[in-house]
């Protein structure tokens, strides 16, 4: 069995109680209010901006210009592609985009970005991997789900999100993922893999409470 297929599987639980949130299901139903739209937004380009900067460490640490060409061009899709949906919750909320670019991390954001940034200069590529994959893999399969069981017309609030994610791009961009982590992890120890497995889950893990953090308007106690 493949190494991604065993993660894919062992995280199961995971995915499907990502894809039964609230916030989830309100991208469906096209019932979220704007605060809950805008929070999301201002967290996730934070997020995406550490991921940014996650794929630069990736580079410096690749020895072949295939792994540095893979690196730089998911940082280059983050950069100029990623935006379209952030512009579809903003425009649905009623903001400008460059309005919700600016803001703290809160708490859970702030956790999983510093999980991710740990395992980064810490761990090989295979763990980097490992630990980044969760983000583009379950948007995939939200898109995806959320495109055949909705079927968004003109008239759908999110048609725009949902076809971003289901699109053949985020396919291939989670396909090219899994067969890199295959390839690293063919090569890795037993240890390196556990750690690998524990870094994939953590991150499904993390993706599922940044949900919550959006849906429940998250903020600092103090």
């Amino acid at each position: 069995m493949r190494f991604s297929k065993y993660l894919r599987q062992q995280a199961d639980p995971i995915f499907e109680a990502i894809f039964a949130h609230p916030f989830v299901r309100g991208i469906a139903n096209g019932d979220l209010t704007s605060e809950q739209l805008a929070h999301y937004v201002k967290q996730d380009f934070q997020y995406l901006n550490v991921f940014c900067q996650i794929y630069g460490l990736a580079i410096a640490k690749s020895s072949t210009r295939e792994d540095m060409a893979f690196f730089h061009q998911r940082m280059t899709f983050i950069l100029h592609s990623e935006t379209h949906p952030h512009h579809n919750f903003a425009d649905v909320a009623g903001y400008k985009l460059e309005d919700l670019e600016h803001a703290d991390l809160l708490p859970t954001s702030r956790n999983y970005t510093r999980h991710m940034l740990h395992v980064a200069h810490s761990g090989t590529l295979g763990e980097l991997l490992a630990v980044l994959l969760p983000c583009p893999l379950t948007y995939w399969e939200i898109g995806l789900k959320l495109q055949q069981e909705v079927k968004p017309d003109d008239s759908h609030p999110f048609k725009p999100w949902i076809e971003f994610y289901a699109a053949h791009g985020s396919e291939e961009i989670s396909e090219l993922f899994l067969r890199r982590l295959d390839a690293y992890a063919a090569q890795a120890h037993e240890a390196e893999k556990a750690r690998m497995e524990d870094h994939f889950l953590t991150s499904c893990r993390m993706e599922y409470m940044f949900w919550d953090m959006a849906y429940n308007l998250e903020s600092w106690p103090v």
